[in-house]
């Protein structure tokens, strides 16, 4: 049998996806000193880097600068980007078997996990993610429609998402204007008429998924006072009791800053961004026109469950907001791949520890794989890929070691790559990226921002002299 991992047999990689998970596992890959690691990463899209260029929030540019450690990831000889290749469509899972030993799925999670409340697809009521993508200058959402006309908005959920989501409503013209913000979202909001935004939790000010850094910088906002309500910024004896016990420094502090906003009498700003907790969405209700006019929420308590964690639970206590528009955040779930087995009820791809499950069996199918969200579910930070990726790769080696990998019948890059140009002759290398980085940020010098984004993909190719349109 051939030793795969020498010059003359490289261990060809594909990965699907390009954002931190992705990058994470091809540093890792790349790094092995006693085998020859060939890399390749497709994306769909013609730009690389996922939710650190599609959903980190264009005011938090210092997080963004994770992309130079990903650029260096590029830089090795062995390592190639095939932008706007689509797994599925412009290449299929059976056609990607004939090219590579292993294939690493890091999809991430693209689209909301459903609230099941009446009224939930009610005009005017949008996923979380949709606001940010718009935003944030995804091609795929450039064209979306929000009513910024409303003055009363509803977030719900109380996560990283969420807050980034209320706070880009909260910003003024002049703060958006100093960020890669997508133009079209920053000609829209700079018309805004949104007054107030609710933030709106199911448990307490202890339980919040949102960072310290990231509610702490509301107290920067220029034209918005923050508002948290005195009895909700109160711990209840649990939340107290588990904060003690778990000594959890970065939760006491969360807590702190929330109850120094609720001590604060009222502000003489232009918006307001209103933090509630222990209330959770019932019913969206719709006016004549079908759009959605005012949300429904019932009123919680906490208690503590069998396995000693702090859940909430619905009282017989009613309000109702009178609001405009609602996004909805409360938890992310994966997109099944074509041919790749899929855990519905988690939103994950099917997978022990990285390696991709056969259903019937349960038992691993040699030479597939995963990372990141699509693997473990929307949990943590980008640096919390880092470790989930290297434990995912770990597995890929010893599976090398071991010899179970897929068998492809053209194992080498010059037969794939000639693959992909017959498939996808406009496919974006790592090389045409830089350019297309290069006029972005060239762009934004010129108007004092971090960069203006392309957000359209026949744009993007313009730019790049591709000029024959190719669907995938």
């Amino acid at each position: 049998m051939t030793q795969l991992g020498t010059q003359s047999h490289p261990l060809r990689v594909a990965i699907i996806g390009s954002g931190p998970s992705a990058f994470y596992a091809a540093d890792h890959l790349l790094k092995q000193t006693d085998l020859v690691i060939e890399v390749d990463m497709f994306d769909r899209l013609p730009t690389p880097y996922g939710l650190v260029r599609g959903g980190v929030a264009p005011d938090h540019q210092k997080i963004k600068t994770v992309t130079k450690v990903f650029s260096k990831v590029a830089a090795h000889p062995h390592f190639r980007f095939f932008g706007y290749v689509e797994f599925g469509k412009a290449i299929t899972h059976a056609e990607f078997t004939d090219y590579y030993h292993q294939i690493l799925y890091a999809t991430g999670a693209q689209t909301d996990r459903q609230m099941n409340i009446p009224g939930e697809h009610l005009d005017g009521s949008h996923p979380a993610t949709a606001f940010v993508a718009w935003y944030n200058g995804h091609p795929d959402y450039r064209d979306y429609q929000f009513d910024l006309t409303q003055e009363r908005i509803a977030v719900i959920g109380v996560g990283n998402v969420a807050i980034d989501v209320a706070r880009i409503l909260s910003l003024s013209t002049e703060e958006l204007a100093q960020t890669d913000i997508a133009d079209h979202a920053l000609e829209a909001l700079s018309k805004s008429q949104v007054k107030e935004v609710y933030l709106l939790g199911r448990r307490g000010p202890a339980q919040a998924a949102f960072t310290t850094p990231e509610v702490k910088e509301l107290d920067d906002l220029a034209e918005s006072d923050v508002v948290v309500l005195p009895a909700e910024a109160q711990l209840d004896e649990l939340s107290r009791a588990e904060l003690e016990r778990n000594q959890d420094k970065s939760s006491m502090k969360k807590v702190e800053i929330l109850q120094s906003y609720a001590q604060r009498p009222p502000g003489s700003k232009n918006k307001r961004l209103i933090i509630r907790f222990l209330v959770s969405p019932v019913e969206i209700l719709g006016d004549s026109e079908g759009r959605v006019a005012t949300l429904r929420l019932v009123k919680n308590e906490l208690y503590a469950t069998d396995a000693g964690s702090i859940a909430s639970r619905a009282t017989d206590q009613f309000e109702d907001l009178n609001v405009g528009m609602v996004f909805r955040s409360v938890g992310y779930r994966g997109v099944p791949l074509p041919d790749v087995p899929f855990n519905e009820r988690w939103g994950v791809i099917l997978n022990q520890k990285g390696r991709v499950l056969d259903p019937a069996t349960q038992q691993p199918l040699a030479g597939e794989y995963t990372a990141g969200w699509i693997k473990r579910g929307p949990s943590g930070v980008i640096g919390t890929n880092k470790p989930d990726a290297v434990e995912t790769v770990s597995c890929m080696l010893e599976d090398v070691a071991a010899g179970k990998t897929l068998s492809p019948s053209h194992p080498d890059g010059a037969s794939l790559e000639q693959f992909v140009r017959e498939r996808q002759p406009n496919y974006v290398s790592f090389e045409d990226w830089l350019k297309l980085d290069s006029a972005e940020l060239t762009k934004g010098q010129q108007q004092g921002r971090p960069r203006v984004k392309f957000t359209s993909i026949d744009d993007m190719l313009a730019a790049l002299g591709h000029t024959e349109t190719v669907e995938q």
